[in-house]
């Protein structure tokens, strides 16, 4: 029966990652997937979850299952993080979460939940999206549709085309928003229009579901929540699917969470058994080790400090990472203006690459970008920023 398959296609981003590792060229660069490296291009372990995993490992005294929705202590963390001490949410009771594997596992939870729940409800995504969304969301069942978002001709935001889009969504559709570092694009939206798209859901009773995947790399780890708190209104639903694979560097330990805000306490409660009900025949309930680490790290003063600084350090890594990519390429004497790039925010930029572009770095200079133009700017070194630019130079 195998033998007859056809050939899977490789995955946009996953699959260039096996083209680079099989690469013999010792100057390759892989500017594709979404992982932070540091100066030397490694993935570090945070100082914070190292002494989390030291704790976990004495305290430890059972390999028992986990409850089908996690732990509640590692809800409230990661409801405290998301919405801030004291928000009305958690006064109130409106917040249930469940952990999940990696924001990945939250969104396709969340999938399945609508479908199943809402059925003929379709969820509208941003043009351009990460490229992984409709994946999940069409694997579930969703219907979906799209929303203006990226304007190449200032390679900013188009606000007016997508909140005009915004308003013409029906009642009850699911509008899928990116809560900062937005992927591809590193293009947020500013605090007024986060305002207004919160305007425009509370009127058109829309449900949003906020992927935040990278909480901490824009501007900080309560700034970036800045912007989807304006959603966050009195009896406003929606979902959450948040990750710590970026902000905790716990990639392989897939520790992510779906949070469902209900209108009140009754009805969030009412929600999440639905959402266990969908986990249950999917991986049944989650794993342990990598939620320890953020629920220590996240309930004690000091690692959580300790942690804090640490991303402020990635955070510093990659917007120097920017200005020193928009300078070197203008020391090259390269005409065209990348300075849009220090403006963006994140690990993703839209480089304003074509596609043979692209090819191009790919095969005469082992330089892998998604084909969309997107580049991983927390793949860039000091190292090899004098190679990469005097390569795109050549493509341009």
């Amino acid at each position: 029966m195998f033998e007859a398959l056809a050939e899977a296609k490789p995955d946009a981003i996953l699959g260039l990652t096996e083209a680079f590792k099989k690469d013999s060229n010792p100057d390759k660069i892989n500017l594709s997937v979404g992982v932070y490296k540091d100066s030397s291009g490694v993935t570090p372990i945070f100082r914070a979850v190292k002494e989390a995993e030291k704790r976990l490992i004495q305290d430890e005294k059972t390999k028992g299952y986990l409850a089908i929705n996690g732990s509640e202590e590692y809800g409230r963390a990661v409801q405290t993080l998301l919405f801030g001490e004291g928000h009305e949410i958690l006064s109130f009771g409106r917040g249930a979460t469940a952990h999940t594997p990696g924001g990945t596992g939250g969104l396709r939870v969340a999938s399945d939940f609508i479908v199943r729940m809402f059925p003929g409800k379709k969820i509208w995504i941003s043009d351009p999206t990460w490229a992984n969304h409709p994946n999940i969301f069409s694997a579930a069942g969703l219907e979906i549709e799209t929303y203006p978002y990226f304007d190449p001709s200032n390679n900013g935001l188009d606000f007016s085309s997508m909140i005009a889009a915004l308003r013409r969504i029906p009642s009850g559709d699911v509008v899928l928003l990116h809560g900062c570092c937005h992927n591809p694009t590193g293009i947020d939206p500013t605090l007024d229009q986060w305002k207004e798209i919160g305007d425009v859901v509370e009127e058109k009773g829309l449900l949003p579901l906020v992927d935040f995947a990278y909480q901490g790399l824009a501007d900080g780890l309560k700034d970036d929540a800045a912007g989807f708190l304006n959603l966050c209104r009195p009896g406003q639903e929606m979902l959450v699917a948040s990750s710590f694979s970026k902000n905790f560097g716990l990639y392989n330990e897939r520790v992510g969470a779906l949070t469902l805000v209900g209108a009140d306490s009754e009805s969030a409660n009412k929600a999440m058994g639905h959402i266990k009900t969908v986990i249950r025949c999917n991986y049944s309930n989650p794993p342990f080790h990598g939620a320890g680490i953020v629920t220590t790290v996240l309930n004690d003063p000091a690692l959580y400090k300790d942690w804090d600084s640490e991303v402020a350090e990635m955070r510093a890594r990659i917007n120097g990472m920017r200005k020193l990519f928009v300078e070197t390429l203008a020391a090259k004497g390269v005409g065209r203006d990348f300075s849009f790039i220090t403006g963006q925010r994140g690990m993703f930029s839209f480089s304003g690459l074509t596609k043979d572009q692209v090819e191009r770095l790919k095969n005469e200079y082992a330089i892998y970008i998604v084909g969309s133009g997107r580049i991983n700017v927390a793949g860039m070194t000091e190292s090899n920023m004098d190679r990469l630019c005097e390569a795109i130079k050549s493509v341009l």
